[in-house]
Parts: structure tokens; sequence; C-alpha cells
């Protein structure tokens, strides 16, 4: 018996915010890619002047850069820059992949707000940064799963809706309201929807990280402050790497994982139950 992940060939996946270099996202397309799929990637089209510094020395291209690598793989990539907070581009990137491919068996829910003024207490979040938080993380990954969903079961093939939710929606720390908030919601999406779709031959989980290492979290210095603060939170003794989360999506995805559903999963190094010295 083999235990080769199996399950891609021919199958079509959607990643939203796979854009950035060091990133969550771009591992998951690349991953999907070598496992047999063509990958269709969304970025939001923002400017190369707000690009890291990394990305900018670099040449990045955004979604165009990754879609090289899909293709050097062997696979199709397909590009749009698509807002998930807008219903109707929403739609229209279904259309497009409905068009390109004819298909969609997998969706990856990854496009997150950036982290901003939103880590304050509650009583000091501005309603601005709530509503920016909410919009992205949860309405963006609403429309996401219930357009798509709408697509596969009309296509009769069932299907994966994966959404990348966040330890916050577990620890549920101080100063997170927002993100926090919207993490949680994020996991009682997938869960509600898991019992609705599973009829449908859909399957639907969330996948939780821990402290990845990523352009996102930047605003961390890295060297004595990001040591502390594995070495205090992290049993395993690191953070990290989009490539870790992109091992589980794939496994989540395939055919080993086809009794799998209404779950999430942690994948952060066993965050929150270091040794207290």
């Amino acid at each position: 018996m083999s235990y080769a992940l199996t399950g891609f060939d021919g199958k079509v996946a959607v990643v939203t915010g796979a854009g950035r270099m060091r990133s969550i996202g771009r591992p998951i397309a690349l991953a999907l890619a070598r496992a047999g799929c063509d990958v269709v990637l969304t970025g939001s089209g923002k400017p190369a002047s707000a690009y890291p510094a990394d990305e900018q020395q670099a040449g990045w291209r955004d979604i165009e850069s990754v879609a090289d690598e899909v293709r050097a793989l062997g696979r199709r990539a397909l590009t749009q820059v698509s807002d998930v907070r807008d219903p109707q581009a929403v739609e229209a990137l279904a259309d497009a992949v409905q068009a390109a491919f004819g298909r969609v068996d997998f969706v990856v829910n990854n496009a997150g707000s950036t982290r901003g003024s939103d880590r304050v207490p509650a009583v000091d979040l501005p309603l601005s940064e709530w509503q920016r938080v909410m919009s992205t993380n949860l309405d963006g990954s609403f429309y996401m799963s219930r357009c798509f969903a709408q697509r596969m079961v009309a296509g009769g093939r069932g299907g994966v809706i994966l959404n990348i939710s966040s330890i916050a929606g577990r620890h549920r720390m101080p100063n997170t309201a927002a993100y926090a908030t919207s993490k949680a919601a994020l996991d009682a999406l997938s869960t509600v929807l898991a019992g609705e779709l599973g009829p449908k031959g859909i399957r639907v989980n969330s996948v939780a990280p821990g402290m990845i290492d990523t352009s996102r979290m930047d605003d961390v210095p890295r060297g004595e402050v990001w040591e502390r603060i594995v070495k205090a939170n992290i049993p395993l003794g690191r953070a990290g790497t989009g490539e870790d989360i992109a091992h589980m999506v794939v496994f989540l995805c395939s055919e080993q994982a086809a009794w799998i559903t209404g779950q999430t999963f942690y994948v952060d190094g066993g965050h929150g139950h270091a040794p207290r010295n």
C-alpha cells in the first residue's frame, strides 16, 4: 500500500493572498502545483513601492512571480488581482476560473488583513480598524466560500475549502479583539459549512498557523527579541515556515484526508505549551 498523497491530477486550486515572497500563500501555491494542481493565484494588486524591501530589491512581481514558479513546475497558472472584500470581485474571479479551467476543486482562503493599529485594547479600537480586519479575514473568506461552493455543487465533483485561520482564534489574547474574533469566527464558519456541504462531497476545514516567519511579521525584530519569543512559547524551538502550513494544506486536499471535515488544525510547534522557568 502506497502512502504517497494522491488525488491531485487534473485538479484546479485557487489560493488567495498568494503574492508575497516570504509568506504562507506562495508555499501553498507551489506545494499544490508540485502535487499536480493547476493553480489560480490572487493578490490585492498593491504597487511595487509598497512591497517589503527584500521584494523590491529582488524585482519581485507579486502573483506574477509566483505564477512563473508554478509554470516552471509544469503546471498551468492563472493570475488575477481580486479583492476578497468585494462580492462582485469574487464572482468575477469565479467566472475567470470557470472560463480558464472549467472547474474548481480546491479553494484556500489565505488572504488576511495586514498587522496594523488594531492591536490595542477593545475600548480604544477604532471602528475603522475593526471593520478593516473583519472585512478581509471573515467577510472575504465567507464570500469566497459561498461563491466557490456554489460552483463546486453545480460541478457535481465535490471539492475542498480550506480557511487559513490562526492560533489567535484559540488563545484570544488581550489587544487582539478584531483579529482573534475574526479568526475564531472563521473556525466556526468552517464547521458550519462542513455540515452543510458534506452531503455534496465538499470538505471544509481550518488550518491555524502559529508564529510563522513571514514578511507579515517584520514588525517583530529578528535576533534576540525574536528568539526570546520563540523560546518562551514554542516547545519545538523555532518559528514556523510557510512550507509547514503548505504541507498541512496539501494533506487536507488529498484523498488521504477524504474522511476529515469540520476541523481546525493547529500547526504551531506547540505554541503556548512551552515549559515556564
